[in-house]
């Protein structure tokens, strides 16, 4: 379990602030996470990284000369936001352009293309890469949708390594995507992790057992098995990876970097006894292991695992993994020491000006806070249970990642209205603030939600039933268009569809939005309770699909739940108007 901790919220937060200073010669703290301290050669491509805090050395620890340039680090086990992601692109810009550089996973894919449009927008060419080792979360003929675990260590290193020697962006790029294509990943658990605060594991597996493929954040393994030897889970190991030697090459003869991770809690010594066998094994397939790494690279918290990657490797890409590097957790050859960079990044988030607004959108305004304050309310009360939910296939976070969202977009409504502003302008900022602060995929899509609501209602007028339902008509194609789920796919979208239907359908009758939003409550809770009939067609529940079978969906459930708490403000808003007229 996690023992030292302040306040749990503030975890991801101070853990920055001490590597920081602990780290001053490597890194220094910007907006939205680290950058280099040191200058940079101007008119050269620079590498973000980032993920979710919680796997260090992962990814601040690969900030340095010679590897990245930044990194953008979310919350505990969330995606950064695209804000956070903007802001370390913007710091790191060298004036060639900047390549994104982050695991496969939906919020982290959501929020980096984010970042990467907007980037692009202001004249900054910027590409991605999306790492996608992990053999067994897809498989070969979909590799495209496998997660991204310990093989991000070598995209990034020869990435980076490219973007030194003054690689063009398109070479850089074709450097990161054939060393992605040419690393496998796997992976076994032993135990879970405990998040700071929390009583219970995040994930367990069973006492005396071993998940076989456990993701890094407890997404659920394809076998589970007896604990091996070392011997044994060695072969295991090596024997899965060899079953899928890269297009083209060969395993005999081949040069591999093999790379034997430690998710927390597995000590070294194990590490070492392991990798004894795995050297063995390695030669007799007729492989050269070159510069083994044995160690903690990409961590979960105290998480007891252990994952093996082989990095298959030609000449180009050699060279590149044997450049000089020195960064706080991966350090190769000398480097020539850079002078450090006096900029100081400006850490303070810009506050928004206020847009003028009529007294009716200020008033609209405060009843959009109450909304908010009731979807906190519902969420502060179930977020056990959505974890919960959410931990059958998936990593088990969804309720915490709401919580953050909901509660950041509170206290921005509530400044907002403080400051006079209208009803859009209010859900704009708590659209901002959920997205920041959530990160992950409900953030992003939340966050587009409440910003397509506040397209519709405006600053101007008093939002009548069927702006709001535009609001939401929009809010609903925002995150197909985005997200790419359809109906089926068991998601939130499951329940917004129906949800959106129902009301559009409600409000073009006659009914006003106080009924007609009740009618349609009632239809997406019986719409994310059928979700437990589906298998999950995306994010990180998908590659175990059957194991969520007859468990609703985590986040159409949560959609659930806040839409009929909103309804009961609106109903007891307008029992409130009607006493007061009576007694007038």
């Amino acid at each position: 379990m996690t023992r030292l901790f302040n306040e749990p919220a503030a975890f991801a937060d101070e853990m920055i602030e001490g590597f920081v200073a602990s780290h001053g010669r490597w890194v220094r703290r910007v907006s939205g996470g680290v950058a280099r301290s040191t200058k940079s050669t101007p008119d050269t491509v620079a590498l973000v990284i980032g993920g979710g805090s919680g796997h260090y050395p992962a990814f601040a620890g690969l900030v340095g000369q010679g590897l990245a340039h930044g990194a953008a680090m979310g919350n505990l086990f969330a995606s950064p936001s695209a804000q956070q992601v903007y802001s370390v692109a913007k710091v790191a810009n060298n004036g060639a352009g900047v390549l994104l550089g982050y695991g496969n996973y939906a919020g982290d894919v959501l929020h980096f293309t984010q970042a990467q449009e907007r980037l692009r927008r202001e004249g900054i060419d910027c590409r991605s890469i999306a790492v996608t080792d992990d053999v067994s979360s897809a498989p070969l003929d979909e590799r495209q949708k496998r997660r991204g675990i310990a093989g991000d260590l070598t995209v990034f290193k020869v990435a980076a390594a490219a973007a030194e020697a003054g690689y063009s962006m398109d070479r850089t790029v074709e450097i990161a995507e054939r060393a992605n294509d040419r690393t496998r990943s796997f992976g076994v658990a032993f135990t879970g992790c405990t998040l700071p605060g929390a009583e219970n594991p995040l994930f367990t597996v069973p006492e005396g057992r071993m998940a076989v493929g456990m993701g890094i954040h407890g997404e659920p393994g394809i076998d589970e098995t007896g604990v091996p030897t070392a011997d044994e889970l060695a072969e295991l190991l090596v024997g899965k990876l060899l079953t899928e030697v890269p297009e083209g090459l060969q395993a005999r003869g081949a040069r591999v970097v093999p790379i034997l991770n430690g998710l927390g809690s597995v000590k070294y010594e194990e590490l070492f006894v392991v990798y004894r066998r795995v050297a063995q094994l390695l030669a007799e397939a007729g492989l050269e292991a070159v510069d083994p790494q044995v160690g903690e690279l990409v961590t979960s918290f105290d998480m007891a695992g252990t994952s093996l990657t082989l990095f298959w490797l030609d000449e180009e890409l050699e060279t590149l993994w044997n450049a000089p590097a020195d960064a706080p957790a991966f350090r190769r050859g000398a480097v020539t020491a850079a002078a450090l960079d006096a900029d100081d990044a400006d850490l303070a988030d810009p506050v928004a000006a206020i847009p003028d607004a009529t007294d009716e959108s200020r008033a609209a305004a405060v009843r959009v806070l109450a909304a908010l304050g009731a979807a906190k309310d519902v969420i502060d009360a179930n977020v056990e249970e959505l974890g919960r939910i959410d931990a059958i296939a998936g990593d088990g976070d969804h309720g915490i990642g709401m919580e953050r969202g909901v509660r950041a977009a509170v206290e921005a409504a509530t400044g907002a209205v403080e400051r006079g502003a209208g009803a859009a302008t209010t859900l704009h900022l708590a659209a901002d603030a959920w997205a920041d602060r959530a990160g992950g995929t409900s953030g992003a899509l939340w966050g587009m939600a409440l910003r397509a609501v506040g397209d519709a209602v405006g600053d101007s007028t008093t939002p009548d039933a069927g702006a709001v339902a535009t609001g939401v008509a929009g809010a609903a194609a925002a995150i197909m268009g985005f997200g790419k789920a359809k109906v089926g796919d068991k998601t939130l979208v499951d329940v917004l569809v129906p949800f959106r239907d129902a009301l559009s359908a409600a409000v073009g009758s006659g009914q006003s939005l106080t009924d007609a939003w009740g009618a349609a409550a009632t239809v997406a809770q019986q719409a994310a309770e059928e979700t437990a009939n589906l298998l999950p067609l995306m994010g990180r529940a998908r590659p175990h699909a059957e194991k969520s079978l007859g468990t609703p969906d985590a986040g159409a459930v949560s959609m659930a739940l806040i839409v009929r708490a909103i309804h009961n403000t609106f109903a007891e808003a307008k029992a409130a108007a009607t006493t007061t007229k009576e007694n007038a």
